[in-house]
Formats: C-alpha cells, structure tokens, sequence
C-alpha cells in the first residue's frame, strides 16, 4: 500500500467517523428536544415516550433540523414561539454534542 492510499484511507475513515458522531448528536438532540416538548405539553409515561419518539423520527423526513422545528412549532402552538424553540434546537445541539464528545 502506498502512502497516497493510507492518506486516503485515513481520510475515509474519518469521514465515516465524524458522520457517526454527527448522527448521535443529532439523534441525542432530538430526544432532548422530544423530552422538552414533552413536558410543555403535559405528556407523561408512555404518551411522552411516543411524542419523544415521534420527534426523533421526525428527524428522517428531509435533510436539515427544518423537519424537528415543524413538527416542533406544530405541536407546540402557542406554548412557545419560533424564537424559543430555534433557541432550544441551539441548546439542545450544543449539550449533545458535548455528550458524544465525552464518550469518546
């Protein structure tokens, strides 16, 4: 094997790596958000496991965390607004991220 093939594998492999720990943060995010939206609509037991569920699924619709804040801005209807949600999407992303980081 030549170097230009380990650079190139060693490239790959990252790749692969970092699109790992992106779809875990990206999954751990969602949950968050699930949980939170949860709880501002009252949900409990196994009716907030499914909403929390339903966000994380919501997630596979299209590329991009537009399809979360739809189904988020849907659902929570005048409990919070654009801002407050974008706001949480942010936070929530931020503490994922950390998390997955940790686990290395």
């Amino acid at each position: 094997m030549t170097t230009f093939d380990d650079r190139e594998n060693a490239y790959e492999n990252k790749f692969a790596h970092d699109a790992e720990l992106q779809f875990k943060a990206d999954a751990r995010c969602n949950k968050m958000l699930g949980v939170w939206a949860a709880d501002l609509l009252g949900k409990t037991g196994p009716a907030a496991a499914d909403y929390i569920s339903s966000v994380v699924t919501a997630d596979f619709e299209e590329a991009g965390h537009e399809d979360v804040y739809r189904k988020l801005a849907a659902d929570l209807d005048g409990k919070a607004d654009e801002a407050a949600i974008r706001a949480k999407m942010a936070e929530c992303m931020l503490e994922a991220r950390r998390q997955v980081l940790e686990e290395i």
